[in-house]
């Protein structure tokens, strides 16, 4: 470790000791470069010890196409090259090199056999050291500048200065802020007058301003696809992943995944703009079509002793969230027999369970954000090597460009294959 208070020099300097930048600086120093990790905060990998509950999701089941499309449009074809380059498999098998072993979970997500964060954290940082990487703590850097001899200076606080002619950012976003991550990069964008997307929270729980959805606080919805839909009822996005009702509206990897939309709408109307006018719906039956059950439930009334709703349902639905479907439907009884259902409370009724409705008027914030959407443009990086290119010996990957997946190790995955392209090109 480097000693506080010295004018340092490194031929590549990483700005931030996280799942990126270990892996980035590992890469650079097996090359044979010097390099120099300037961490912020009094460790590293801090935000790593944090995920998946402390079990670190590292990276996903899925081939490297599949993966990368789950980032949009844009981001599958940003990331096409570092996930070809370094696919989900290559980083199972690196962390067994490492001595991290790897199991497979269900929504193809993939954990550390040992079921310990600190065990990937400890492999990356140990990787780097012994590759070579030598790593200064709590150096907050305060500015980024371009030299006339086109090497860059890291003025870090405390009047220190770091020299070197290749700088690789990836201070995080601004999610979590707890571990240190509040958004410094974003500011260093800005004075280096590159394109950013605002950044907002993603994969955050949602707020919802309704109080039935808060008394279901503790109910989850394994099975369902969520919907979020706009106020005409378009669908924005969708995503079939489990729903947990909380005492401040929906959590769970279904509505998480769908938090960007969200989170952009909320920042519009706080700076004046119109309303949130966005809801969830969740598809509680999503294997059954409308048809089936309007057929399940005609036979169900036609049967002498007519049965309940709740032992028509082709899955057990939990009572108070049925409760919820039938008030939605406008029916009074909590769990009416089939034979009592009219025949437009009954088209209600499969309006609510093929869809209830769940208002939402913004998330939870960065405080319970896993992610941040938005930072630098992905216009402004060269997918192949990750370097700036407005800006020579300059690079940015992980967090802090404009690149967000869903739940499942995915970003993860993002900052390893980013990591790996510019560690590389640092080298060069």
């Amino acid at each position: 470790m480097e000693q506080a208070g010295q004018e340092l020099e490194s031929e590549v300097v990483v700005v931030g000791a996280g799942a990126a930048g270990l892996w980035a600086a590992e890469r650079a120093a097996r090359a044979g470069r010097s390099v120099l990790l300037v961490e912020k905060t009094p460790r590293a990998g801090t935000k790593v010890l944090a995920s998946g509950g402390t079990r670190c999701n590292l990276t996903t089941t899925l081939g490297p196409k599949p993966a990368a499309a789950l980032f949009g449009r844009h981001g599958a074809r940003f990331l096409d090259t570092g996930f070809r380059v370094l696919p989900p498999s290559a980083v199972r098998a690196r962390f067994e090199e490492l001595g991290v072993p790897t199991v497979e979970a269900p929504l193809e997500k993939v954990f550390p056999a040992s079921g310990r964060a600190v065990d990937v954290r400890d492999a990356l940082l140990g990787a780097a050291l012994a590759a070579g990487a030598r790593i200064v703590y709590d150096a907050p850097v305060e500015r980024i500048e371009a030299r006339p001899d086109g090497t860059w200076t890291l003025l870090v606080a405390g009047g220190r200065r770091v020299h070197a002619p290749r700088v690789i950012l990836c201070p995080g976003g601004k999610s979590y802020p707890r571990t240190g991550t509040t958004g410094d990069g974003y500011r260093w964008l800005d004075d280096l007058g590159l394109e950013e997307v605002e950044p907002v929270p993603a994969l955050a729980p949602l707020a919802s301003p309704a109080a039935w959805v808060r008394e279901l606080a503790g109910i989850s919805i394994q099975g369902g696809e969520a919907r979020l839909v706009d106020a005409a009822g378009a669908v924005l996005a969708r995503r079939r992943r489990p729903v947990l009702f909380t005492h401040r509206g929906v959590s769970g990897p279904g509505a998480m995944d769908l938090s960007e939309p969200v989170a952009r709408a909320r920042a519009a109307a706080d700076r004046g703009g119109p309303p949130v006018a966005l809801a969830l719906r969740v598809d509680l039956l999503p294997d059954v079509t409308s048809d089936a059950l309007r057929e399940l439930l005609l036979a169900a009334a036609a049967r002498p002793g007519s049965p309940p709703l709740s032992r028509v349902l082709p899955c057990e639905v939990p009572r108070r969230l049925l409760e919820a479907v039938v008030r939605q439907a406008g029916v009074r009884e909590s769990d009416p027999r089939a034979n009592q259902i009219e025949r437009a409370a009954r088209a209600r009724l499969l309006d609510a369970l093929k869809g209830l409705t769940i208002p939402v008027d913004g998330t939870l914030g960065f405080d319970w954000a896993e992610v941040t959407a938005g930072g630098l443009a992905l216009g402004e990086v060269d997918p192949g090597s990750l370097a700036v290119k407005r800006h020579p010996g300059l690079f940015v990957i992980g967090e802090l460009l404009d690149l967000q997946g869903p739940i499942g190790g995915l970003n993860f995955q993002a900052a390893f294959a980013t990591a790996e392209l510019a560690g590389v090109a640092a080298a060069r």
